[in-house]
């Protein structure tokens, strides 16, 4: 005990010995806060001798449960192993198990997890008869999670006329309906789902007050981690269970609160020492993980914050390099120059990829990171997430685009077919696939003879979708590949359907299939591509995610990951994009001055990650919904003390010092340098008088060919991608381009 109480400092020491009476940690950053309350509960068992049966320790996830009980075995023994350690919903689950009896459920409960949950949620608004693009199941399901971690009955929900007018105003009168019908259904099954293990438990101390007694004596000592992130249903619980002995911890960073949107309540931690006058607080302020530079550039920017905790976070370690500012013209070229920069700075301090992140406000900013890092051969992961290509919306869209191109392409019409859902079921399906099989014709075939095939009432709802399909493919021929991908995502449903559902989850996906939509606008404005056909922009997105089929175990990648994925993490190297005026801070947290602190502390969360070196970046220009837009840089960027930070004048950034306005200051001398960039462009090439296209199934490597835009060129190489073949192939006037054979257009030439 004694050895690892040396390695403390004085507050931390202060932390972990005074173990009685209510006790909030404020720990800043960096500032070990796991090792004081793995230590603190160490020293509660082993140094006061307290029965583990007797402590409660509440985390928000089972990875930090797991390692503070690792931690605290080997200190004290197997003995941890009795700790009610755990997080939120696993502890009461246990309580629940026990007691549930008590308010009529049976012990041996089912727990309904999100699909569970989502899939009654999808039957009551269909046995209710009402419409469910109105009643879409996450809108619902968020709006009952949110009243019960408020601590709202449905019989509350009811009776309360703000809410019910809120819900009239929406257009969704019936939510509370549903919500009655729900909570019965749960209840009539003997199931309850993930925010039931709090409301439930909530609800038990409340109505049987001899169970709370029995676990008031139960638990001499409660500590709860992270809990600046808990909401009013979590804070209730734990405030009843400690009431008696009053020996409660909590340990938070009010400047890490940043889950408001999922229900966190940060007024817990501001107003805790109101509930508890006699409350001791310690404040954990010495930063152990970043340079002085890092240390002090956020504590700049979260003095900015008039809602918070008053803290001094300070480091010991050195100075360190100031921050970087990159600056770029498009977002294009910011994943480019961020690329290069990883690049460069690998090479320079012999780093592995794996000590760099690069970190993100929305999931959707990853395609142009993802396309510049592809192109520099930098290994890269998503986490949290998946690549940019490969999420469903993506997918779906792109199925969409593909069919459109290529009737024959089965594995699109699969997946479109249904979607939007237009009521042709599974078998429906399989009856197409049977009949085109049987009579050795296409898929196409059979749906545009659906009635012959079918029959009349199954033919409907197929003869629209072919209907739509061969509009599309006119689109196609008739216009750019963006003007084409936009009427198809429009008109196909994908875009209204995902715009309705205003789940954080809902405009996620939204906002990547804009940020695709985006993809195919830079595509088809490039001088340098000559050809701006939707089939010319699939090839490249099919050379693309071929890649990605090439996973490999290899550890030492780049990470990628949005801001709230990496709280609690580390990194040598940490890359901040995208900071630009309503995108970071978001458009969508600016109504008032709660939501914009909340996305101040975000950028704090950010800058805190590094440990060696920070780079921000934001681009002047940026396509959004379709157009490109002149973009302001972030109001953060002025929060920032100009004393930290440098402008990047590597990879063709504009040299300038660092001044009060630099941030608007750069703006139109960058312009300037963008339009006195010369744009290199290359004659069109035509084709021969006799082109036309061969079979390309016997090509092989040395044949000379021709292609419609760039010419002559020699086949380099042959490779299968999947089901597909691409062809590397050097043209004398347009140098090596890859090219999916099933797209190009290739003329075999005698050698």
């Amino acid at each position: 005990m004694d050895n690892y109480l040396q390695t403390l400092n004085e507050p931390q020491l202060e932390a972990v010995l005074n173990t009685d009476g209510p006790c909030m940690l404020i720990a800043g950053a960096g500032s070990g806060k796991t090792r004081v309350l793995t230590y603190r509960i160490a020293n509660l068992m082993q140094g006061h001798q307290v029965d583990p049966f007797n402590i409660m320790a509440l985390t928000f996830t089972n990875k930090a449960a797991k390692e503070m009980r690792d931690r605290i075995e080997v200190v004290v023994g197997a003995d941890a192993r009795n700790l009610w350690m755990g997080t939120f919903h696993s502890v009461f689950a246990r309580i629940l198990r026990a007691e549930a009896h008590q308010l009529g459920y049976p012990n041996n409960f089912t727990i309904y997890d999100t699909d569970d949950s989502k899939s009654l949620l999808r039957s009551i608004v269909k046995e209710m008869g009402l419409d469910e693009t109105q009643y879409k199941v996450n809108t619902v399901y968020n709006r009952i999670s949110s009243a019960k971690n408020k601590l709202i009955s449905w019989q509350e929900y009811l009776a309360h006329s703000i809410i019910m007018a809120d819900d009239a105003s929406s257009m969704r009168p019936e939510i509370g309906n549903i919500y009655k019908a729900y909570a019965l259904r749960c209840f009539k099954s003997g199931a309850m789902d993930f925010d039931d293990l709090l409301f439930n438990t909530d609800k038990l101390f409340k109505e049987r007050l001899d169970v709370l007694n029995k676990y008031q004596q139960r638990f001499h000592y409660v500590l709860v981690d992270e809990f600046q992130d808990t909401n009013l249903c979590q804070y209730f619980i734990v405030r009843k269970l400690a009431a008696v002995r009053q020996n409660v911890c909590v340990v938070g960073d009010d400047a890490q609160s940043i889950y408001g949107f999922r229900g966190a309540d940060i007024s817990n931690i501001l107003n805790f020492e109101k509930d508890y006058p006699d409350l001791r607080i310690i404040k954990l302020e010495q930063n152990y993980r970043s340079t002085k530079t890092i240390v002090e550039a956020a504590n700049s920017v979260i003095a900015k914050n008039k809602a918070q905790l008053p803290k001094n976070v300070w480091t010991a370690n050195d100075d360190g390099s100031l921050v970087e500012l990159i600056k770029s013209v498009s977002d294009n070229e910011e994943g480019r120059l961020v690329a290069s920069s990883i690049f460069e700075e690998k090479m320079q301090h012999q780093w592995k990829f794996s000590d760099f992140v690069i970190l993100y406000r929305t999931n959707s900013q990853s395609r142009a990171i993802e396309e510049a890092l592809r192109r520099m051969n930098i290994k890269y992961k998503v986490v949290g997430g998946l690549s940019f290509y490969q999420r469903k919306e993506i997918k779906d869209l792109l199925a969409y685009l593909r069919f459109s191109l290529n009737q024959q392409d089965e594995a699109s019409f699969r997946r479109i077919i249904n979607l939007p859902k237009r009521g042709i079921g599974d078998t429906t399906i399989d009856k197409i696939i049977v009949a085109a099989n049987d009579h050795a014709i296409s898929i196409w075939e059979v749906v545009q003879n659906a009635s012959s095939f079918l029959g009349g009432r199954a033919a409907n709802p197929i003869d629209d979708f072919v209907t739509k399909i061969k509009r599309f493919a006119i689109e196609i021929q008739n216009k750019d590949a963006y003007e084409a991908a936009a009427e198809i995502a429009k008109a196909s449903g994908l875009l209204k359907e995902l715009y309705e559902d205003k789940t954080v989850e809902g405009l996620s996906r939204y906002e990547n299939v804009q940020e695709l939509l985006n993809a195919i606008k830079e595509y088809v404005d490039d001088p340098e591509k000559e050809d701006k056909s939707l089939g010319a922009f699939l090839q490249e997105v099919s050379l693309v995610t071929g890649q990605d089929e090439n996973k490999d175990n290899d550890p030492d990648k780049v990470t990628l990951m949005t801001i709230h994925m990496a709280k609690g993490l580390e990194f040598k190297n940490v890359y901040i994009v995208g900071l630009e005026e309503d995108l970071f801070p978001s458009q969508m947290m600016l109504s008032s001055r709660a939501e914009l602190e909340e996305e101040r502390r975000l950028f704090y969360v950010a800058i805190t990650r590094a440990q060696q070196k920070l780079f921000l970046s934001y681009a002047l220009t940026r396509y959004r919904f379709g157009r490109l837009k002149n973009c302001e840089p972030s109001r953060f960027l002025d929060d920032i003390d100009k004393r930290f930070i440098k402008i990047s004048t590597r990879f063709g950034g504009v040299d300038s010092a660092p001044n009060p306005n630099y941030a608007k200051s750069l703006v139109s001398g960058i312009k300037k340098t963008i339009s006195t960039q010369p744009v290199q462009r290359v004659a069109a090439y035509k084709p021969s008088a006799d082109f036309a296209p061969s079979d390309t199934k016997g090509l092989l490597e040395g044949m000379k060919v021709e292609h419609p835009k760039f010419g002559f060129g020699t086949v380099v190489k042959l490779e299968e991608v999947g089901a597909e073949r691409k062809a590397k192939i050097n043209f004398t006037d347009f140098g090596e381009k890859t090219l999916l054979l099933s797209f190009a257009k290739l003329k075999i030439h005698e050698n």
